[in-house]
């Protein structure tokens, strides 16, 4: 089946457009031009601010001019990942899509559903001449998920909209009220390298699952830096290692997928062989969440330059000892994840490190107890420690009137109760609210799987789901 022939068709239509246009986060210069000329082409008033955030504004349909006035708001980056035997340019390439059975994928890379399904959403109903609505602003927001510069940069005043739906959530029956912060922990140190003084072995680990370094942190998933530091811990027990290089990981929203470390020990197959029964144990363990896991422990060549016994133990014993994963479940809200930490890249050239970790909670005191964790123990190695980034979170009000709507219409046209969530992603909400306290906000979305990783899927059931209460929404606003 191709694209143009599933329904919601505008959507789908409007989704492959924003596909076809390279969207890298930081590097949105082509998908801002693609979105301006699109509001412009409509004949709809169409500014873009400082940042880069564009706004779209269009005027109520006959009938609905006092009603309050909507923010519909996505945002226009995407997380660029692939699978290492993919041959893919992010930056001047479209996204190369396929439909399989229910789903929509890409061909290796991430889709760019999240959150390109919201930004096509909201170009299907402004380019609609048939939908009900009250006054709308397009709210399309830049940068999501490296810093949230957009939202950060988004001023007051620049809205008048008292309602904010954000479309940026993946589970087709959650209304979601409520979201965590998070701050950006880089670790880094320079150490001198020299010629390493032993026998080269290669350690590697792939196949694990990735996912959302927030949504899908507390699902028990491997994390291949964790992974990595297991094995080279394994080492130190019973001879020296030199550390030559190491490169694991990506993106800090993204639990890491796979990475490599090139190491000198005295007695190759003496580490092998330890090594070995580690890596048996490390495959039991993750044999049903991760059954796609793969671990490659072999000799190896390299005229690369080493760090120091010394150095290296350092490093190995940070990476044992960084926490990764929930660091606490919420009191107060069931099965809500409230802080955690994602150890997301370890980067080791030339004598170079630099770690990269994104820590996420609801409360912003736990959320820098994380992070001050994290530098604890990066500064007893003798590391250097930044925090930046952050972003508040979202306090949920579930008594909004907004809430209560989407929760009568929900259960009236699919005859079952929503599930009203908070949830431990990062979303614009709590950042836009901080300069728009009066608006009320809520954020919903269409089913998607695998978000942040090349398994990211888009269920099209969904979609049609999505879509068809949408614009019940939007027909349903109340009055000023």
């Amino acid at each position: 089946m191709e694209l143009s022939n599933i329904e919601p068709q505008i959507i789908w239509k409007n989704f492959s457009k924003l596909n076809a246009v390279p969207r890298p986060s930081k590097k949105e210069e082509k998908v801002i031009a693609f979105i301006k000329g699109f509001g412009e082409n409509l004949g709809l008033e169409t500014t873009v601010d400082e940042v880069g955030n564009v706004i779209i504004k269009k005027p109520a349909t006959a009938g609905m001019e006092n009603r309050k006035s909507i923010v519909l708001q996505s945002h226009l980056d995407m997380v660029c990942q692939k699978n290492n035997d993919v041959n893919f340019d992010f930056d001047t390439e479209g996204i190369k899509m396929e439909v399989d059975g229910d789903w929509v994928k890409a061909k290796g890379t991430t889709l760019g559903a999240d959150n390109g399904l919201g930004v096509a959403t909201i170009m299907s109903v402004l380019e609609s001449s048939d939908i009900p609505h009250p006054a709308l602003e397009a709210l399309f927001t830049i940068d999501e998920e490296t810093g949230m510069t957009g939202a950060l940069g988004l001023k007051p005043g620049q809205l008048t909209g008292q309602i904010l739906l954000n479309l940026d959530t993946e589970e087709d029956d959650e209304i979601d009220i409520g979201c965590a912060g998070g701050v950006d922990v880089t670790i880094t140190q320079t150490y001198a390298a020299e010629t390493s003084k032993g026998q080269i072995v290669r350690i590697e680990v792939k196949g694990l699952q990735g996912g959302h370094s927030g949504m899908d942190i507390h699902k028990g998933f491997g994390n291949a830096n964790i992974i990595l530091g297991r094995l080279l811990y394994i080492g130190l027990e019973n001879q020296n290692i030199e550390l030559v290089s190491i490169d694991s990981g990506g993106l800090r929203n993204a639990i890491p997928r796979e990475g490599a470390a090139l190491i000198s020990v005295r007695n190759a197959q003496e580490f092998i062989e330890n090594a070995t029964a580690l890596k048996k144990d490390i495959l039991e363990e993750f044999a049903t969440v991760e059954p796609g896991i793969q671990i490659n422990i072999e000799n190896s060549t390299s005229s690369d330059k080493a760090i120091s016994e010394q150095d290296s133990k350092k490093v190995i014993l940070t990476l044992k000892a960084l926490h990764n994963g929930v660091y606490r479940m919420s009191p107060d809200v069931a099965n809500l994840v409230e802080a955690s930490n994602n150890v997301a890249r370890v980067e080791l050239k030339g004598g170079e490190l630099k770690i990269l970790n994104l820590t996420r909670s609801s409360v912003d005191s736990s959320k820098y107890s994380v992070a001050e964790q994290l530098k604890s123990v990066a500064e007893l190695a003798g590391m250097k420690v930044e925090f930046s980034g952050s972003y508040p979170g979202w306090k949920p009000k579930p008594g909004s009137e907004i809430v209560q709507l989407m929760e009568k219409l929900y259960t009236e046209k699919f005859s079952e109760k929503p599930h009203v969530v908070a949830c431990h992603a990062g979303l614009e909400c709590g950042i836009i609210g901080a300069n728009y306290p009066e608006m009320e906000m809520v954020s919903f979305g269409p089913t998607i799987r695998g978000a942040h990783s090349p398994d990211e899927r888009a269920n099209i059931p969904s979609a049609q789901k999505f879509w068809s209460f949408l614009k019940d929404i939007l027909a349903n606003i109340p009055q000023k």
